[in-house]
């Protein structure tokens, strides 16, 4: 997986030929072809062997904690490392990172399309998600580095799935992929393991079809992103003030009305330009943006539907038609709608529309404990089983009635 979303980066972002792409990784260039033309990503990927340097690595992380500086030399010195220095230097180098001392305060430049760095605002107002229910959902906030355009968008929940469709909507409002996107230490994101992060499987297959590279912060350090740390305090001093909200969808689109007016504004951190007059530079630099489906990044299940007809997304069952029992069932979801897709499902779904799981929707609405809005509503003491309106336990989804 990582050696396919390397060389779709090297090609999208930097413009290597396949064989120049096979020289540089060491691959064969049969390998690279298949893997700058397909559309998806690897479906096994062999997992890694550990190293003779794991057992070590407390020490020397203790040692750098101590002695950001110490040279790798001395390091295996002190460990009484007798083997191999270059694997030694390797894990020094990346571990070395984690302990420098943090840089003195300065002002940083970016070029057209080098960076945007991403961060999730929890605004501090209640949002109605139906029924009479209401909450806080996050919004994923991107900010250019040079253009300082922004772009917002409230999304579901914090899990991964969720994350990597923001992602993509973000994006797809900037206009452009750029070479790095920075995040903070979010869990739905990676973990910080300095140049070379943990990424999920979900941002590991965005990174590899948007050819990008994704950096993750290190835990409680704003300042490596302080252009969009900014921007999310904009939002709460300009943006909500004086605002209601009627639905999450109605947060969004004043959201969009109101970017459209701050992009456009004059800044004084831009020598009196406007994001709107410098993002064209910034697109110009940048990717294009390739052609996604939703439903390889997001939220995805694929089974042969059991006896019982239902099946299982995020944390919500949804009934499928009875006749559909022993097919294979795909059911997908974007931010908005869930849908159902198969042989014998496929060919009710043609029959009946209202088979989609729709979004914000249930047929009670009576008090509904809250789940991720657009997936179902169930009671606080329990549904009661109702297959005819497509209930079964504790979940219950409107239309999907079997």
């Amino acid at each position: 997986m990582e050696e396919w979303a390397e060389i779709r980066r090297l090609h999208r972002a930097e413009g290597m030929s396949i064989k120049a792409i096979a020289r540089k990784l060491g691959l064969a260039r049969n390998t690279v072809r298949n893997a700058v033309r397909s559309e998806q990503p690897p479906r096994y990927v062999r997992a890694e062997t550990g190293s003779i340097v794991d057992a070590v690595e407390p020490q020397i992380r203790e040692l750098l904690k101590q002695f950001p500086e110490m040279p790798a030399t001395v390091i295996a010195e002190r460990i009484g490392w007798d083997r191999s220095m270059t694997v030694l230097k390797e894990r020094v180098r990346l571990l070395r990172p984690v302990y420098a001392p943090a840089d003195p305060a300065s002002r940083t430049a970016y070029e057209p399309g080098e960076v945007a760095q991403c961060d999730l605002w929890f605004p501090p107002a209640r949002i109605p998600l139906g029924h009479g229910q209401d909450g806080a959902p996050p919004v994923l906030v991107m900010t250019s580095g040079y253009s300082q355009w922004r772009t917002a968008v409230m999304i579901p929940t914090r899990t991964a799935e969720d994350l990597v469709l923001g992602q993509w909507a973000v994006i797809g409002q900037l206009g452009g992929v750029p070479k790095l996107l920075v995040w903070d230490n979010e869990g739905g994101v990676g973990r910080h393991r300095g140049a070379d992060p943990k990424l999920t499987p979900q941002f590991t297959v965005l990174r590899g079809l948007l050819g990008t590279r994704i950096y993750v912060c290190r835990p409680r350090d704003p300042e490596t992103k302080g252009k969009v740390e900014r921007t999310n305090g904009y939002f709460e001093t300009s943006f909500l003030p004086g605002r209601r909200f009627t639905s999450p969808a109605d947060f969004n689109a004043q959201l969009i009305e109101f970017l459209t007016l701050a992009n456009a504004r004059k800044r004084r951190s831009l020598q009196g330009a406007s994001a709107a007059d410098r993002i064209g530079a910034d697109r110009a630099a940048m990717s294009t943006l390739p052609p996604i489906e939703e439903a390889v990044i997001g939220w995805r299940n694929s089974l042969v539907l059991p006896r019982d007809h239902y099946v299982r997304l995020d944390s919500c069952d949804y009934s499928v038609h009875p006749s559909a029992v022993g097919q294979r069932v795909e059911v997908s979801a974007d931010l908005l709608t869930g849908f159902g897709l198969g042989d014998a499902a496929g060919e009710f779904l043609r029959h009946r529309t209202d088979l989609q799981i729709r979004s914000r929707r249930c047929a009670r609405a009576t008090a509904w404990r809250r789940l991720p809005w657009w997936r179902g509503w169930c009671h606080p003491s329990g549904c009661r089983p109702d297959r005819s309106a497509g209930c079964r336990g504790e979940r219950r989804v409107a239309g999907a009635g079997g």
